[in-house]
This record gives C-alpha cells, sequence and structure tokens, in this order.
C-alpha cells in the first residue's frame, strides 16, 4: 500500500510540474543592472549574499537582467526600465512593484517589506 501511495504522490507531483508556468505561481525579484553601476556594486555588497538566504528572498529570489540588454520573455513591465539598479517584484512574468535605485541597506529591507505585503506575498512563512 505504502509503495502504491509514492507512486501516486510522484505522479501528482510530475502533472503538476508539467503544467504551464501561468498555472503555478513564481514571484520574482527582478534587479535591473548594469556594468559600472556603483550603487549595484553597493547593494552586492551589502545585500547580494544573504538575499538568497533572507525569508524575502526565499519568497521572491533573484532575478537579474542587464538594463541595455533584451528583457527576458514572458515578463511584463508597466514601464521601461531606466535607472539601476532597479527592483520590480513580479508575479507569473507580470509586474507588481518597483523600487528605482538602491536607497541603503536600512532602507532597502523596510521597502521591499512593503512591496511585498501590499502585493500579499506572504515572505513571513515559516520564520519565527
Amino acid at each position: 500500500m505504502e509503495t502504491i501511495f509514492k507512486i501516486f504522490r510522484t505522479t501528482i507531483v510530475l502533472a503538476l510540474v508539467s503544467l504551464p508556468g501561468s498555472v503555478l505561481a513564481e514571484t520574482l525579484l527582478v534587479m535591473a543592472e548594469e556594468n559600472g553601476c556603483l550603487w549595484c556594486a553597493k547593494w552586492n555588497e551589502e545585500v547580494g549574499g544573504e538575499y538568497p538566504i533572507t525569508a524575502e528572498g526565499k519568497a521572491a529570489p533573484l532575478h537579474r537582467v542587464d538594463i541595455h540588454g533584451d528583457m527576458p520573455e514572458g515578463m511584463t513591465f508597466k514601464s521601461r526600465l531606466t535607472f539601476t539598479p532597479t527592483f520590480v517584484l513580479m508575479r507569473d512574468g507580470q509586474e507588481l512593484s518597483r523600487l528605482e535605485g538602491y536607497p541603503g541597506e536600512d532602507f532597502f529591507w523596510p521597502l521591499l517589506q512593503r512591496m511585498m505585503n501590499e502585493a500579499g506575498i506572504d515572505w513571513q512563512e515559516g520564520q519565527g
């Protein structure tokens, strides 16, 4: 009976993974950057290393894009990305909100948390 349950569970997981991307909610934090950007380097130094292991980073993994390059297919931005760094909170390829520039570590986290809260993203799940 246990073997049948494992096969059933595996089949369900494989079926879910094979669904089109729009069916499964994917939340990302897109960072638009460019070579030589001092504020991008500052963000990388102060936040970049720890971001993936934070609750926010787990709720919205970082996806970097070159502001001068082609934007990834399947991502729709409300307006053109102009400044670096620009942080765009995306769900299922749609822009939810953005933060233009890097205000320093002390302001970045509360602003990102507010963006996530306003978008209904439970970034604190599993914390505490």
